[in-house]
């Protein structure tokens, strides 16, 4: 697809997007089969039925606008996945890769943060206020992820990580 206009690059972000969160809940579950901390694991599966509910409201979105859902891929969550993949096959300890683990998966959400923040700001301008609050409840529920995150591994997973 050619971009002519700021419509049209909004279209194929979202499209993008919408890609972001079905790889996501492919690689949710194999995170979650990775961890070995209890509440890191639960963390993971339950992102994973929010995961699957934004991917289901982007669909809507797209719907609107009459355009399919995966027209494009992103690469660039695609390296994301890899590096977690590979960085989690390398550490042995389980302390030591849920602290990876939790480390790959703030860089999803810190990803995720950056895009859904710039296509909120892209819907407000095309004055798609549909969009627009649909956009902004998922960055919220991405802010929220990344909290608990945060809360995670200072609390629990990092001390454990540090006794290694």
């Amino acid at each position: 697809m050619d971009v002519n206009d700021f419509r049209q690059m909004y279209l194929a972000e979202l499209q993008e997007l919408r890609s972001v969160e079905d790889q996501l809940t492919q690689a949710l579950p194999k995170m979650a089969s990775m961890a070995s901390n209890a509440q890191l694991k639960q963390g993971f599966l339950t992102h994973l039925s929010e995961t699957e509910s934004q991917r289901d409201r982007l669909d809507e979105v797209l719907k609107r606008h009459g355009v399919a859902a995966r027209e494009h891929t992103d690469g660039s969550m695609q390296a994301i996945i890899s590096e977690a993949d590979r960085w989690a096959g390398m550490v042995k300890d389980p302390d030591l890769r849920d602290a990876g683990l939790i480390a790959s998966a703030q860089r999803v959400e810190h990803y995720e943060i950056a895009v859904y923040g710039t296509m909120a700001t892209w819907a407000k301008q095309l004055e798609y206020g549909d969009d627009l609050r649909a956009l902004l409840a998922i960055l919220d529920e991405e802010k929220r992820t990344d909290e608990k995150l945060s809360e995670l591994a200072k609390q629990v997973i990092n001390p454990e990580a540090s006794q290694t």
